[in-house]
């Protein structure tokens, strides 16, 4: 082992250690500061209580923010999911002309449209369709900017199942419904978690829209009422905020653990064509 090897080897395990305390004390702080009788943005054993946990539930919108998560979170998911899967399989399966650019735009479009720029023609327009304040709505809107990329990365699984598949299911005399459903489905098992996953995440993170759309704070998902956790001085209220950002992340860390144990974000076995 020359003197230049043992350097390298330092270096990289510093580098390492470095990145894994960047992603590490965030989460330490999150798990230690909901039960800290003084928190702080510092990292310290905490001075263990309950006064936090009782202090966020007191809170009128705590638990009805949760809620409203969780349904424009349901909502917008199975609504990208299922459009996902069958626009994927559509163009995965029907030949036509300009498909690949076709798709190319409607990614371009969903990263640049989406954004900051769409939002005064999509207030003005839910405005006009009288979906203010509704939550059926935003979760459709949701849904609406995030299609082009599910159907995007999830082409790819449905063209990784062999087409020989489904015309032995058809010799059998399944209806499309059921060769989608019980051969196609199936096999693009983990593009379709992992759709769902990806859509559940960026819609229970979403700000903006629901912000936007949703003017009454009993409506408003918990991720617009954070925001508004400061105290009389203007100051972020680290009372209230380490516990409800606590609760506000178990919901996504619950759907990922399921999901991976019954689902699995992997390809099970080998596909022969």
């Amino acid at each position: 082992m020359s003197p230049l090897w043992i350097v390298r080897r330092i270096g990289f395990y510093v580098l390492i250690t470095v990145v894994l305390a960047f992603f590490a004390v965030p989460m330490l702080w999150l798990a230690s500061a909901p039960f800290d009788a003084k928190p702080g943005l510092g990292l310290r054993w905490p001075d263990w209580t309950l006064r936090n946990v009782v202090a966020t539930f007191e809170h009128p919108y705590t638990l009805t923010s949760l809620v409203n998560s969780l349904v424009l979170c349901v909502v917008a998911t199975v609504v990208t999911t299922v459009l996902a899967a069958l626009a994927a399989y559509a163009l995965s399966r029907v030949r036509i002309p300009g498909r690949d650019l076709l798709l190319y735009l409607l990614l371009l479009l969903s990263s640049v449209v989406t954004g900051t720029a769409a939002m005064v023609p999509i207030f003005v327009m839910m405005l006009q369709l009288g979906l203010i304040n509704s939550q059926f709505g935003t979760a459709l809107v949701i849904a609406g900017g995030m299609l082009p990329a599910a159907i995007f990365i999830l082409k790819d699984f449905m063209d990784a199942v062999p087409r020989s598949y489904e015309e032995s299911a058809r010799v059998f005399g399944a209806s499309p419904r059921q060769v989608l459903a019980h051969v196609v489905l199936p096999v693009a098992r983990p593009g379709v978690a992992t759709i769902f996953v990806w859509a559940f995440v960026n819609a229970w993170g979403n700000f903006l829209l629901p912000f936007l759309l949703l003017r009454d704070v009993g409506q408003q998902p918990a991720a617009v009422l954070l925001r508004t956790l400061y105290d009389e001085g203007g100051s972020a209220n680290l009372t209230v905020i380490p516990v409800f950002s606590l609760l506000y992340s178990i919901p996504v860390v619950v759907l990922y653990l399921f999901v991976s144990k019954r689902y699995g974000f992997r390809f099970h076995g080998g596909i022969k064509s």
